[in-house]
């Protein structure tokens, strides 16, 4: 179960990430977070992003429109 759930839908790129970086800010390394984000392009652009980071994604899953990825805090 996540720490923290960021709920990113209905926002375009990039506000989606920069919420996630915001969430990711609170957390402790090791801690869960789930964003949920309806923009089309954010399964490219979180998972790029994750690259990017220390991060972990432990699952990018899309279900009717909504993208919603878990991401492992490094």
């Amino acid at each position: 179960m996540a720490h923290l759930i960021v709920d990113a839908k209905g926002l375009a790129c990039p506000m989606p990430i920069v919420k996630a970086k915001k969430g990711m800010d609170t957390l402790a390394s090791g801690q869960l977070m789930e964003l949920h984000t309806t923009d089309k392009g954010s399964m490219n652009d979180f998972q790029t992003w994750v690259r990017q980071t220390k991060h972990e994604l432990i699952e990018a899953k899309e279900d009717d429109g909504v993208f919603a990825f878990i991401v492992k805090k490094g």
